[in-house]
């Protein structure tokens, strides 16, 4: 059994896989991780490896406690990739876009792929049918959205992220919901065309911890998986093994 950990900007995603089922994931706070994984290695002794990739920031001291326990393998710029890096700065680009496009060629082969990720920011990574990585756009998230009309103004409320009940809004809450929510999915569509324009064809793969609430509102055809870049993290791992 695989322990998949994913250590994000604002918290940690972590998945059981047994073989490439996954069997539960867990959703954690950085403050929690060693407590939480040492629960997991308890209540799953047939754990023998965790897999990390990590785009906020981690102290690896922190699984020093686990390391005569079983293995521990970061993904990094040096693991092996199943495509062509043509990012102009191959080493700035995040480990997690670069876990997302492995699990993209792989679930998803000979195809031309937008891989979008709704969480903290809001990624876009295009891949094509010939397995070349080609770039694509970092713009805030949801919460940055909200979280900037609060901090950068006198007076507008911090909300959380709700549907506006119309597009009008007609109260400040309702205003903010319509722009921040509106503006959110306008963008996604709007890059998905300017994608359309340059290719014929191509999947659109939806993931992030906002994609299941963005997916709704999205009239593309797409494949929606909030569980994606786990799945992609156990898939560049045994990509590795080979």
């Amino acid at each position: 059994m695989l322990l998949a950990i994913d250590v994000g900007n604002t918290r940690i995603k972590a998945a059981l896989f047994e073989a490439n089922t996954l069997v539960e994931t867990f959703v954690f706070g950085k403050e929690e991780f060693i407590s939480r994984v040492a629960f997991f290695l308890e209540l799953h002794p047939k754990i023998k490896t965790i897999v990390l990739a990590t785009v906020g920031n981690f102290e690896k001291k922190l699984l020093s406690s686990f390391e005569n326990r079983l293995s521990i393998v970061h993904i990094s710029h040096e693991s092996k990739f199943p495509f062509q890096n043509l990012y102009t700065t191959p080493n700035t680009l995040g480990i997690d876009r670069m876990v997302l496009a492995t699990g993209a060629v792989i679930t998803f082969p000979a195809q031309n792929r937008l891989i979008i990720d709704a969480g903290t920011c809001i990624t876009y990574d295009f891949v094509d049918e010939n397995n070349n990585y080609l770039g694509g756009g970092i713009s805030p998230g949801l919460r940055i959205r909200y979280e900037a009309l609060h901090q950068q103004t006198a007076k507008l409320p911090l909300l959380s992220k709700t549907y506006p009940e119309n597009f009008i809004g007609n109260s400040t809450e309702e205003s903010i919901h319509s722009g921040v929510v509106n503006g959110v999915i306008h963008e996604i569509s709007g890059f998905i065309e300017e994608y359309r324009n340059q290719y014929a064809k191509f999947i659109i793969i939806l993931t992030g911890g906002d994609g299941v609430f963005l997916a709704k509102r999205l009239k593309n055809t797409i494949f929606a998986n909030s569980n994606f870049l786990l799945e992609s993290l156990n898939q560049t791992f045994q990509y590795n093994q080979k």
